[in-house]
């Protein structure tokens, strides 16, 4: 296992490497303010979800699940009738009549559950592969925010104990990302 400490004893031999690789790359100029760190943070939720590209997917998302609810809402009751159909024969039924009804419905039940429950995932999968996407073509935009600040690594937010908000690149990375990636949907 490794010591919590290899993380610090790797940043600090980033931070050697960090004056020669702020001066290959020349001074641009791209609203950080006064950030010129060799480490830089960004909390990559908040950059997936506040971008233009995240509300996008984060719009189309909460629409798929919204008819998903509604197609379960209808299909619940359905089921509902349908068992309340079963309950009020059941008294003028020989018993295994209705033991193969009840096993039927209790197996399209299953089945309904088992189809819902294909829909949620395939909702999720859809949501990972944005991110993916997303990610992907955030990198080469992060890229720009760390040689612009002479950095030579941005680590997650939430991995950090503490550090200066001076580092802090969550707000700037959006906003150029807004400007390079917009909602990710090319115009027609």
């Amino acid at each position: 296992m490794k010591s919590p400490f290899a993380c610090v004893f790797a940043v600090l031999a980033l931070l050697g490497a960090a004056p020669a690789f702020a001066q290959q790359q020349g001074s641009a100029s791209l609203n950080l303010g006064s950030i010129s760190s060799p480490v830089l943070t960004l909390d990559s939720d908040r950059v997936f979800l506040e971008s233009a590209f995240g509300r996008r997917v984060a719009g189309e998302v909460e629409g798929k699940a919204a008819e998903l609810a509604a197609d379960f809402r209808q299909i619940e009751a359905e089921l509902e009738a349908e068992e309340r159909e079963l309950t009020d024969l059941r008294p003028t039924l020989p018993a295994d009549e209705f033991r193969v009804l009840a096993d039927q419905f209790d197996q399209k039940v299953q089945t309904i559950r088992q189809e819902q429950a294909a829909k949620e995932r395939d909702l999720n999968q859809l949501l990972d592969k944005e991110r993916e996407v997303f990610l992907g073509a955030a990198a080469p935009v992060l890229e720009r925010l760390m040689r612009r600040s002479g950095a030579v690594v941005i680590l997650e937010r939430r991995s950090i104990f503490y550090s200066a908000n001076a580092i802090e690149i969550t707000d700037a990375a959006i906003a150029l990302l807004d400007e390079t990636l917009g909602s990710g949907i090319e115009p027609k």
